[in-house]
């Protein structure tokens, strides 16, 4: 999309498991930009989150450069992220697609014991306990619709109006536009 060339930093977000981290990535790949991943810069070894202050410091050194492409939606960095972004990619996919995705994406790291960052790998197991904050499955079922009603109503706030956005509704309306950059 020729329309998107001029921009040098980008943000991605969406739900759970939609793809944020792999699309951020292949964007960063294709258009020489940095990738940072938030989920990597809050999590240390032993899935212990980083403090806010050292979560903050991390992300704030991240987006000093002059090109990257940030996947997440961590609130609590929003006010760095958002600001400093001039461009939001949305992955706005129905949730059976966002269910699936998380699913399969959860048994195949379970099943080869992926690592993901500083060390730590998912353990299935933590998803079924539907109840628990470990799971994921809880987490999306509790931010799905939250955030499809969230994402409009920050783009349409005065201080992110310099955000150009990409909303993105299906896994291949996201693979055609990544063709086009």
């Amino acid at each position: 999309m020729s329309s998107s060339l001029p921009y040098r930093k980008w943000v991605v977000v969406g739900a759970t498991s939609s793809g944020k981290s792999t699309l951020a990535q292949k964007m960063s790949e294709r258009l020489g930009l940095d990738f940072v991943e938030l989920d990597a810069l809050h999590w240390q070894a032993n899935w212990m989150p980083a403090t806010l202050e050292e979560f903050r410091a991390r992300v704030e050194t991240a987006t000093r450069s002059q090109s990257w492409v940030v996947a997440g939606n961590y609130h609590v960095v929003r006010d760095l992220v958002w600001p400093r972004a001039e461009a939001v990619v949305w992955l706005d996919y129905p949730f059976p697609i966002v269910f699936w995705r998380l699913l399969t994406r959860s048994l195949r790291r379970g099943w080869t014991q992926e690592e993901l960052w500083n060390g730590n790998r998912e353990n299935f197991w933590w998803h079924l306990k539907l109840w628990s904050e470990e799971s994921l499955f809880h987490w999306l079922f509790k931010t799905y619709w939250r955030r499809k009603r969230e994402i409009p109503l920050l783009l349409a706030l005065p201080e992110h109006a310099h955000l150009h956005l990409v909303h993105l509704r299906s896994p291949r309306e996201a693979d055609e536009w990544l063709v086009e950059l």
